[in-house]
C-alpha cells in the first residue's frame, strides 16, 4: 500500500485522518490541496511528508503557464518557500525542498521545459529513492528483532508514514515475514490516535497480531517485563544523536533506560540533520481541538487552557542504536552519525 503516487501530474495519496474506519484515496492536481493535506496530516509521516511536498513543486512545474524561466523560477522558489512553512519540525520537507531549490539554482540558463523536466524528475527521483531507503532501513532494523521478543514501538513509522515499506513498523514487518515470532505492544499514541488508528490498521492489514495499550501504560507494561526492546521512528535527528519525535517518544525512552531495555531509533539519513543545533528545532504546536477532542468529539469542556506540542527531544544519553538505511550507528553518535552520513556506502558500525 503505497501512501502517495504521481500519474502525468495528478497526486493520488491515502487519507490518513479516514483511518481506520475508511481506506480512501485523493487524487487531485490542485497543489493547494496537497499542501492543506499535510497540514492536517491526511498526508504525515516524516518520508511521506518529504516526498509530499516534493510532489507538490512537481504540480507547479507540470502545470505552470509561465512563458519565459524568470517567472517559472520564480513560481516555483514561490511554493517552495511556502511549503516549507506547513510542517516547521521533520528534516524530510527540507531536505526534499531543498534539492528542488538547487535544480532551480542548477538549470536557470536553460528553457522553460528544460526546468519543468529536470524539477518533476528530482521530485520523483525523491520519492524512488525514500521507497528504497525505508525498505533498506527495514532490512537492517529487522536484525535486531529475534522470535520471542517483546516489541513496543509508538505512533506511525509503517508504509503509510514513508510512502512504502516503513521505518520502524517496517522492521517489525520484515522480521515477521522472515518468520520470526515474537509479541509486538503498540501504544495508541495521543492525542491524534496514529498508533490505535493507523499501526493497528497496518499490523492487522499484514495479519501480524498485536497487544494496544495507551501511552499511560507503558512503565507498568515494563515494569511487569512485557517489554524487552522498544523501536521507535523519527522526524528529526540532530548530528549529536539527539532524537525529535512524536510526542512521548522521550517519555519511552526515560522509561527504557530504568528499566535496562534497549531504545532503538529506525530512520533514513534524509531525518539526520548535521547542521543545526538544538536550539535551532521548532518544535512544532498544533490546535488545541486535538486534544479535548477525539475524533470529532469534545471530551474536555470548552474554553480549557490546552499545550500541545507534536513532537519531544529524546536526548542521545538515552539511544541505544540508530538504525538507518546505510547501516547502525552507534554512540558516540556525534562522530559516527557525521561518518556516515558522509559517505554513500559505509558497512554496519
Amino acid at each position: 500500500m503505497k501512501a502517495i503516487t504521481w500519474n502525468q501530474g495528478k497526486v493520488r495519496f491515502v487519507d490518513q485522518s479516514k483511518l481506520p474506519l475508511k481506506l480512501e484515496y485523493i487524487e487531485t492536481e490542485n497543489p493547494e490541496e496537497i499542501v492543506d493535506a499535510i497540514r492536517k496530516l491526511r498526508i504525515r509521516g516524516a518520508p511521506s511528508i518529504g516526498v509530499a511536498g516534493a510532489l507538490t513543486i512537481a504540480l507547479i512545474a507540470y502545470h505552470s503557464k509561465a512563458e519565459n524561466i524568470k517567472n517559472l523560477a520564480k513560481e516555483i522558489t514561490d511554493w517552495i518557500d511556502k511549503v516549507k512553512k506547513v510542517r516547521p519540525t521533520a528534516k524530510n520537507l527540507f531536505y526534499a525542498l531543498n534539492r528542488l531549490e538547487n535544480i532551480v539554482n542548477r538549470y536557470l540558463s536553460n528553457n522553460v521545459n528544460k526546468l519543468k523536466s529536470e524539477i518533476i524528475n528530482e521530485a520523483l527521483n525523491i520519492m524512488i529513492e525514500e521507497c528504497e531507503y525505508s525498505k533498506k532501513v527495514s532490512e537492517i532494523a529487522s536484525q535486531l528483532i529475534e522470535d520471542n521478543d517483546a516489541v513496543l514501538t509508538h505512533c506511525n513509522t509503517g508504509p503509510l508514514a514513508t510512502v512504502d515499506y516503513g521505518t520502524a513498523l517496517g522492521a517489525i514487518m520484515e522480521a515477521w515475514r522472515q518468520g520470526k515470532r515474537f509479541k509486538v505492544i503498540i501504544t495508541e499514541t495521543r492525542p491524534l490516535l496514529q498508533g490505535s488508528r493507523i499501526t493497528a490498521f497496518e499490523l492487522k492489514t499484514e495479519g501480524i497480531p498485536f497487544t494496544l495499550i495507551t501511552d499511560n501504560m507503558v512503565g507498568f507494561a515494563m515494569q511487569k517485563r512485557m517489554i524487552n526492546k522498544v523501536i521507535v521512528g523519527a522526524d528529526r535527528i540532530l548530528r549529536a544523536g539527539h532524537v525529535i519525535n512524536k510526542i512521548g517518544t522521550y517519555t519511552l525512552a526515560v522509561l527504557a533506560h530504568e528499566h535496562g531495555i534497549p531504545f532503538y531509533v529506525v530512520a533514513p539519513t534524509t531525518t539526520i540533520d548535521i547542521s543545526s543545533n538544538i536550539e535551532d528545532i521548532i518544535i512544532e504546536e498544533r490546535e488545541s481541538n486535538e486534544v479535548t477532542s477525539i475524533m470529532g468529539y469534545q471530551i474536555a469542556p470548552p474554553d480549557v487552557n490546552v499545550w500541545n506540542p507534536a513532537f519531544d527531544i529524546t536526548p542521545p544519553r538515552l539511544v541505544s542504536m540508530i538504525i538507518t538505511e546505510k547501516g547502525i550507528i552507534r554512540p558516540p553518535f556525534k562522530r559516527n552519525i557525521k561518518n556516515i552520513v558522509s559517505y554513500s556506502k559505509i558497512p554496519v558500525l
